[in-house]
């Protein structure tokens, strides 16, 4: 019986979805013992600091999580940072294979003028802020003014937006950070513009994202009627099902009639974003589009056009956001998720990327025997290391406290209090 032992760099659906894939591919000639770090206290990634709050579906996820950390050769060691606590360069002497599972967790810059007023944010930002991530639980979000623009044209430019549209009451008994949920019920926004570069029939919006819109009561839904791309000979040359409906769906918007009082999401069609103008805070944004300037006033503004990966690693990016073949890099170091192939897809798609890039790693380590020597005081001189047992009692102290609040949820918002609440044994 041949035992390797891998570790997992990072603990969101990347990570977790290799540890599962490694388990799948043990035999009688072959085992893995699996050690999963994670910078914070809390596991699950995008899972619980980047999806939707009023999309609690999609969250449970992480009870496919919870039974692959249940496997007996499963290690999960939270609150260690690679590169800061454990250098790299230690865990590939130490372990047989080294999986990066870091994700994306920068936004995307829009290289435009403007970027550093006050109450402009990145969608990375942003969407941890009222997710309640540690790191960002306490920015300064401004919802004082009338109206916010969010430029992008995803599933994560429109939950921002949704979010911004929908009242406080719809939130209220999500996982929401309570610190944003405050900031949402004191919100003066009465119009959310999202503006896409692309025309209707190119954005990346689902259409099942779309049709949640038509769901939500006492909103408007508008649509800018000056886009040539809305007339009706595009519908007929739509080249897909999906195009179709998603260009159904903006049709539809032309001619629906306004609630009086409503807060109202408008959708803008190729416009590219040029300069945010401000003194010290956002106050408008200049956007160019085939045929003129748009001026808008606003007061808070959102970046969602997609995360960047660290470079804290080196990783040697394609012009395609592909870090070499089948998620290799070099000696025993892999690559698997957002930071193989940039931040696309769903929290499935991780599952096959996954597969792959661990029938890769088990092909590399079958062809090798497995390494004799392990330091163990490299992670016994952790003094605050989180097993999963103490990401558990995190879990139990969050569940309680959204009880007590009408909450399926109510996170704990700093890492000192995660780590005593982890760390206690009552």
């Amino acid at each position: 019986m041949k035992t390797f032992r891998i570790a997992i760099v990072g603990s969101g659906p990347a990570g977790f979805f290799s540890a599962l894939a490694l388990q799948n591919r043990e035999n009688e000639q072959l085992d893995f013992r699996i050690d999963m770090f994670e910078r914070l206290p809390t596991p699950f990634g995008l899972v619980r600091s980047g999806v939707a709050p009023d999309h609690p579906k999609i969250k449970s996820v992480s009870k496919t999580f919870d039974d692959i950390a249940a496997h007996p050769r499963f290690n999960f060691l939270g609150n260690i940072e690679i590169g800061r606590d454990i250098a790299l360069a230690d865990l590939k002497k130490n372990y047989d294979a080294v999986v990066l599972a870091t994700g994306a967790s920068q936004g995307k810059s829009l290289k435009i003028p403007g970027e550093e007023l006050l109450n402009y944010w990145s969608a990375a930002e942003f969407v941890s802020w009222y997710n309640g991530h540690p790191d960002f639980a306490t920015l300064d979000v401004d919802f004082s003014g009338e109206r916010a623009i969010v430029i992008g044209a995803g599933n994560v430019a429109l939950d921002v937006a949704r979010l911004l549209t929908i009242e406080a009451d719809d939130l209220r008994t999500t996982d929401i950070s309570n610190l944003a949920l405050k900031k949402f019920r004191e919100s003066k926004l009465t119009e959310i513009c999202v503006f896409a570069r692309r025309g209707p029939e190119n954005v990346s919006f689902t259409s099942s994202e779309l049709r949640e819109l038509e769901k939500l009561e006492g909103i408007n839904l508008a649509v800018d009627q000056e886009n040539e791309s809305l007339d009706e000979r595009s519908l007929e040359t739509a080249v897909d099902k999906q195009t179709k409906i998603k260009l159904e769906f903006f049709h539809s918007l032309a001619d629906r009639p306004r609630k009086r009082g409503a807060r109202t999401l408008k959708f803008f069609f190729g416009y590219a974003p040029k300069r945010i103008e401000g003194s010290t805070r956002v106050e408008s944004v200049v956007f160019t589009s085939d045929k003129e300037e748009l001026a808008i006033t606003a007061q808070l503004v959102v970046s969602a056009i997609g995360y960047e990966v660290s470079q804290s690693f080196g990783l040697d990016r394609t012009s395609q956001g592909l870090v070499n073949d089948k998620g290799y890099i070099s000696e025993n170091l892999f690559v698997v998720g957002w930071a193989r192939r940039g931040s696309t897809g769903v929290i499935g798609t991780n599952k096959s990327d996954a597969a792959e890039v661990v029938d890769n790693l088990v092909g590399y380590l079958t062809r090798s025997m497995p390494k004799k020597d392990f330091e163990q005081s490299m992670l016994e001189g952790q003094s605050t290391l989180i097993d999963f047992q103490g990401w558990k009692r995190i879990d139990q102290e969050e569940l309680a406290r959204g009880i007590e609040e009408g909450r399926n949820r109510s996170k704990v918002l700093s890492t000192q209090e995660m780590l005593e609440i982890a760390l206690s044994k009552s």
